[in-house]
């Protein structure tokens, strides 16, 4: 299995936190959030590389990072060669540049760059296992507006099936959102290149998730503990005074 971080984007929201740095090296206590992803795909068997996908403008930092790091990972650091926000790939854009450019023909785990979640993440991939399926992280939610405006919202069916998939609807469909983890089987990353050549969206992975669960069955793993979503200062200061607090 091959692993892609989606570390891309240029974090506006947290300005002036990431105008020099990308927001997956800022600390969250002591580690920073890629160094946290960095320890769980670690304890992952099968993972024989882990490719980081960042812009022109990060790509040092990022280079930094992997020459000081000791995982036991081959680590790659991908630049997609933009340098503005303006000018981005978008999140599914830079899933299928960075598998034109490794050649990968493999099952592969993509992740967001900006979540902390407090579940184990071998337990995502044993779930994916059980399955041979494509799989996504989700969750279920109280607050069923806010769910329908920030996240990918789910209908599920008996055994987790993905039945429907709407990209942040707007509109009360379900109580399961999307977080931005997925394992796609290999047949299902060959058809990235078919969804874009539709001429469907390069931004927000659940896009590509709504179009192929018509195609091939996706399970949604529910997880059990918090998955925080580090888009906005308040978000960052709220799980750092929780680092603090413990």
């Amino acid at each position: 299995m091959k692993v892609i971080v989606l570390c891309a984007g240029y974090a506006t929201r947290l300005y002036p936190l990431t105008l020099n740095t990308p927001k997956a090296l800022l600390k969250v206590g002591n580690t920073s959030i890629l160094d946290l992803l960095m320890n769980e795909l670690q304890t992952l068997p099968n993972v024989n590389e882990v490719n980081i996908v960042t812009n022109s403008k990060f790509y040092s930092n990022f280079e930094d990072w992997n020459n000081k790091n000791n995982y036991n990972l081959t680590i790659k650091v991908i630049d997609d060669g933009t340098k503005t926000n303006e000018t981005r790939l978008g999140a599914i854009g830079d899933i299928q540049f960075c598998i034109e450019k490794q050649n990968i023909d493999d099952d592969v785990m993509v992740l967001v760059s900006d979540n902390y979640f407090t579940f184990k993440l071998s337990d995502f991939y044993n779930y994916y296992k059980q399955k041979d399926s494509d799989v996504v992280l989700a969750a279920k939610f109280d607050d069923l507006e806010y769910l329908s405006k920030h996240f990918g919202v789910a209908v599920v069916g008996d055994d987790d099936l993905m039945l429907d998939m709407v990209e942040k609807p707007g509109r009360i469909i379900s109580d399961t959102g999307l977080y931005g983890l997925y394992i796609l089987k290999k047949n299902s990353v060959r058809r990235i290149r078919d969804y874009l050549d539709e001429g469907n969206s390069h931004d927000a992975l659940g896009n590509f998730i709504s179009w192929l669960h018509k195609k091939s069955p996706v399970y949604c793993y529910k997880f059990k503990g918090e998955c925080y979503d580090i888009g906005t200062r308040e978000m960052y200061d709220t799980l750092n005074e929780r680092f603090k607090n413990n």
